[in-house]
């Protein structure tokens, strides 16, 4: 069973150069061990805290952040196209650097989900001394090739999908960098229709789990809008990452720090692939494959926080 749903105790934000704000909340333990959770996306945001029941409140300080440009971080890059110059892998592990500096923590679990545990992965590689443990839900490594298979790639799996989604594109152009073009296009109308269509394709391929989801992903305009100038901002640019397979070639670098990495069967979204080779690669890592699930789900998620509970307890 989850943990009980509880309240932050504090929040607040962050300014970073740039004129970012960035919203953080602190949960759970103020005296105990020091968690992170880093949300999907780019561009998820918290929402309504539900990740807050993965931890136990009387044993950890849970911290969230609302990561650049979305959920309650100002401003949003949907509204201010000029702040992608600052969206970047760089900037967003500076900015968990300065709020972990904020808080006055030394080192903290890190829990990411989706796009959340390649950020996890990226900062345990720049700040190993920074981290105690490391637990991820449907993982991802930001690679080039995972990129072309979230879109061309399962192409053949959805093909009235497909077929939408390039509709509005040039014949010869990589769907990726199509969509961030749509996306900062100077006309707003072209960019609600391209972040209409974009949705309806995340909808489409993260629903062959046990529970399936019918389109929108986002029931609000505004969030689809923003969520898909994130996603395809860092997608096309391989999410800012040195080489097509920066974070699994830099995995042995992993060594000392504890993982569990957790990745549903059915996932055609992020196939088990990744987790595996990432698992082959991070010395102490543990892998654990849920076979009736896709990207995330219920049994992944029970996994996570007793992967988590049990860290507490070593």
């Amino acid at each position: 069973m989850p943990h009980p749903a509880l309240e932050p105790f504090a929040h607040g934000y962050l300014d970073r150069p740039g004129g970012a704000r960035l919203y953080w909340e602190t949960s759970g333990n103020p005296e105990g061990r020091p968690a992170l959770y880093l949300h999907g996306g780019p561009g998820g945001g918290l929402g309504k805290g539900g990740y807050r029941r993965r931890f136990d409140p009387a044993v950890h300080l849970i911290v969230g952040l609302d990561q650049r440009g979305c959920g309650r971080s100002t401003p949003w890059a949907c509204d201010d196209l000029s702040s992608l110059e600052m969206q970047t892998m760089e900037h967003l592990l500076a900015d968990l650097e300065a709020l972990r500096e904020h808080l006055r923590i030394d080192r903290w679990l890190l829990h990411g989900v989706s796009w959340g545990s390649t950020l996890a992965l990226a900062y345990a590689l720049a700040h190993p001394q920074r981290v105690s443990e490391i637990v991820n839900l449907a993982v991802t490594s930001g690679g080039r090739w995972e990129i072309d298979w979230i879109t061309d790639g399962i192409a053949p799996v959805f093909p009235e999908a497909f077929e939408q989604l390039r509709q509005p594109l040039k014949p010869t152009e990589r769907t990726i960098e199509g969509y961030a073009r749509l996306l900062t296009d100077p006309d707003p109308d072209v960019r609600v229709e391209a972040g209409d269509r974009w949705d309806a394709w995340e909808a489409t391929h993260i629903s062959l789990g046990p529970l399936p989801a019918p389109p929108p992903l986002h029931d609000d305009a505004r969030q689809r809008l923003n969520f898909a100038t994130l996603v395809t901002h860092y997608w096309s640019r391989d999410c800012f990452l040195p080489g097509d397979d920066s974070v699994l070639s830099r995995a042995p670098q992993l060594v000392g720090i504890p993982g569990v990495l957790v990745h549903g069967r059915r996932d055609i979204s992020g196939p088990a692939l990744t987790a595996w080779r990432l698992h082959r690669a991070w010395p102490g890592s543990r892998l654990e494959i849920v076979e009736e699930e896709g990207h995330g789900g219920q049994r992944g998620a029970e996994i996570c926080q007793e992967a988590i509970d049990a860290f507490a307890r070593a």
